[in-house]
């Protein structure tokens, strides 16, 4: 379960049945069972086959009354399949990306909390507790964020899947960290039943306006692919980045200490354990004063 606010104040309860599964599935020794059977890439292939085949697309209208979505926003289109209409496209005008330099933007739609990066930090993406250092797999990086902020913005099934660049600058290539699951004998060990990491892929920017920025994109656990566009080069604020094929996924940013201070709403309902729900290009920050 999770809370969730919006920006004017209003704080409700999310428990979806992506969750619900998931708690099923590690918190239960039935479902504990069946965890690495269906993390196997046979069946992760058979899935990802299906999910991209034309016969997927008898899945869309039951899944879009499901999670009410308002097709409105999105283009016009026939879809090829179900992971086609997955990674649809916002009909122009649908979002607006803040223009303004001293402004940081969110990179997608999603629930977003934010964390400030010290000995104490610790934070979860997809049921699985992180330190900055554990996620990046790289202690030196880790180290170049110290002081700054973990921005963590959890997609559901029902967001947009596409997520593009917060500022403009020279974006590195793409450092991929391949996921991790271990299965703990169900009978020997209830608290802690699944250890598991995410696949991730992260790039830094250079940016002109927030020093050096990392976003990263954390993929589903079973079928979820992350698909990049093409790095080592200059990008521009709001420009698309890529995309998530089907599976509730996340994307991450870190700033570094003293280049972005949260909006206040985003930072208080985070202290509280409340997350903040947020479009693509509004702004969720802004330039800190004294750098």
């Amino acid at each position: 379960m999770h809370l969730t606010a919006d920006r004017k104040g209003k704080i409700e309860k999310e428990h979806s049945l992506q969750d619900r599964l998931l708690e099923g599935l590690y918190n239960h020794k039935a479902g504990r069972m069946l965890v690495k059977p269906l993390c196997m890439p046979a069946v992760s292939a058979c899935a990802a086959r299906f999910l991209d085949a034309g016969i997927s697309t008898l899945f869309v209208p039951l899944f879009i009354r499901c999670h009410s979505i308002p097709m409105e926003e999105y283009e016009l289109t026939a879809y090829r399949s179900f992971n086609d209409f997955f990674t649809r496209k916002l009909a122009e005008g649908a979002r607006r990306v803040e223009p303004a330099h001293d402004v940081l933007i969110s990179p997608c739609d999603g629930r977003l909390s934010v964390y400030k990066i010290d000995d104490a930090c610790v934070f979860s993406v997809k049921h699985t507790r992180y330190t900055v250092n554990s996620l990046l797999k790289n202690k030196k990086l880790a180290e170049r964020f110290a002081g700054g902020y973990v921005w963590v913005f959890r997609l559901c099934v029902d967001d947009y899947h596409r997520y593009v660049y917060v500022d403009d600058g020279a974006v590195s290539r793409h450092y991929h960290i391949k996921g991790l699951l271990h299965t703990v004998n169900p009978a020997a060990n209830d608290a802690l039943p699944v250890y598991k990491e995410n696949m991730r892929e992260y790039c830094l920017l250079k940016s002109e306006h927030f020093g050096t920025i990392l976003q990263m994109e954390v993929g589903a656990m079973f079928v979820g692919r992350i698909e990049n566009g093409p790095a080592e080069r200059t990008v521009r604020r709001g420009e698309e980045k890529g995309r998530f094929a089907f599976g509730g996924s996340t994307v991450i940013v870190m700033t570094q200490k003293g280049q972005a201070l949260p909006d206040g709403d985003i930072l208080r309902y985070s202290k509280s354990g409340v997350e903040t729900r947020v479009k693509l290009g509004e702004q969720v920050g802004i330039r800190a004063k004294h750098r």
